[in-house]
């Protein structure tokens, strides 16, 4: 949900869709510095969370964020860039850090994924008292993005010593853009099983439901309403109403209508048509 207007307002945002989690940009997110946020601004967005209910709120790190590329001085940015996200979503009480792993810009990708493990277990080590995790996130593999085999993502935890902080969430449009068929029900136990099984269940913190607008295989990230693109309905049910899964929060990234920055809060007919599509089939009330 937008945050135009305050942070506070993205939750009354949630509320009005009858959301129960919740995912933010606690900052710009194509912007390497961020407006500090006011004490007062803090404690109005977590106590709107309290009351909201909302049992889980993340929020995802700046896109210009690269651990991975060996370029000093972008490296450096990128770390104090994270940092600042870290802080970030510490001071909101947020459950994590959504976070893109990067682009190896020389050189090897399990090279890069070393300089992202590196980074991020260095962070979370300077803040030995917190609780927000980082959620390294599963891509299309568009490029030289890391991050698009579950065997990257298990990587970087494994070389962050499997942190107790270090989490993965995971994309549907990203996962059949990178090559997993999860479209019929032999494929997606087979994809869902592998990911279990490289990551573990309890490192599958969040998960973005998405449709994609690209085939199988594409490496290409563009996302689209559930149901009408190229993983269609029936996988989203099967995700829904699986049981290793319960409790994870699910979040949409699926494109929105024009939202307004100020006035009365309305419910987003694109945000609305996309949440009735997944509620009806977690209910069962639609064909899986």
């Amino acid at each position: 949900m937008s945050v135009a207007g305050g942070l506070p307002r993205a939750v009354d945002r949630a509320v009005v869709h009858g959301c129960d989690a919740l995912q933010i940009f606690a900052k710009n997110a194509n912007q390497w510095r961020g407006r500090p946020l006011p004490a007062d601004e803090i404690a109005t967005f977590r106590a709107r969370v309290a009351e909201a209910g909302l049992v889980a709120v993340v929020s995802h790190a700046s896109y210009l964020i690269n651990l991975a590329t060996t370029r000093a001085a972008l490296r450096q940015q990128s770390i104090d860039a994270m940092a600042d996200e870290i802080d970030r979503a510490e001071a909101l009480g947020l459950l994590g850090v959504v976070l893109h792993p990067g682009c190896y810009t020389t050189g090897r990708a399990d090279d890069g994924l070393t300089l992202v493990a590196t980074a991020l277990r260095a962070l979370l080590d300077e803040r030995p008292h917190g609780t927000t995790r980082v959620l390294i996130e599963h891509t299309a593999g568009q490029g030289t993005a890391l991050g698009a085999s579950f065997e990257e993502l298990a990587t970087i935890l494994a070389r962050t010593g499997h942190h107790p902080r270090m989490a993965v969430c995971i994309d549907t449009c990203h996962l059949l853009a990178s090559g997993y068929d999860f479209t019929t029900r032999a494929g997606y136990d087979r994809t869902f099983d592998q990911l279990v099984d490289s990551v573990g269940l309890d490192r599958i913190l969040a998960f973005h439901l998405n449709d994609s607008k690209k085939p199988l295989g594409s490496r290409v990230d563009r996302h689209t309403h559930i149901g009408e693109g190229c993983i269609g309905q029936a996988p989203f049910g099967w995700l829904l109403t699986d049981p290793r899964f319960a409790g994870v929060p699910m979040l949409l990234e699926t494109p929105k209508g024009e939202g307004k920055p100020t006035g009365p809060i309305t419910a987003d007919p694109l945000d609305a048509q996309n949440l009735a599509t997944l509620r009806a089939l977690a209910a069962g009330a639609l064909s899986r």
